[in-house]
């Protein structure tokens, strides 16, 4: 799968870990920065990741910041993506399962690198369910559906 990954200053090292981690695995994997710890803006690096996953270069997006909220709410300010911000599994199969979630935050600060790979591993291996989440789902992107 391709994945985009993005985080700020307070996100590096698990970002690092994460990618590695999915390159292991198998995945291609696109770290869209920052490569330093100096203090940057999350909505900037949240637009970047925004944008690969709405134009498909990346199939899954992974956003992460030290609590997950800001960079989330950046990623979700592109009507084509579908970021869910979560802190362990269910929520995260669910995000996928109901929502079609295509991006995934997660707060390095509340969130240990083992809780996070399991969230991830979530999230990648559970598929929209469709049917009856569809029309919600399409309500998302275009509310006046």
């Amino acid at each position: 799968m391709r994945i985009a990954i993005a985080s700020d200053h307070a996100a590096i090292e698990l970002k690092a870990q994460l990618r590695d981690w999915l390159i292991e695995g198998g995945h291609e994997v696109a770290d869209l920065g920052p490569e330093i710890a100096e203090s940057v803006d999350y909505p900037d690096f949240g637009y970047r990741l925004a944008s690969v996953v709405a134009d498909g270069t990346a199939e899954r997006g992974i956003a992460l910041c030290g609590s997950g909220i800001g960079i989330s709410m950046s990623v979700n300010r592109n009507p084509a993506v579908r970021c869910a911000l979560v802190s362990e599994p269910l929520s995260a199969r669910l995000a996928r399962e109901h929502n079609d979630a295509n991006c995934l935050a997660l707060g390095a600060r509340l969130t240990g690198v083992d809780m996070a790979k399991a969230c991830v591993d979530a999230f990648l291996e559970t598929e929209f369910a469709a049917g009856r989440h569809q029309r919600r789902v399409d309500k998302l992107s275009n509310p006046e559906i």
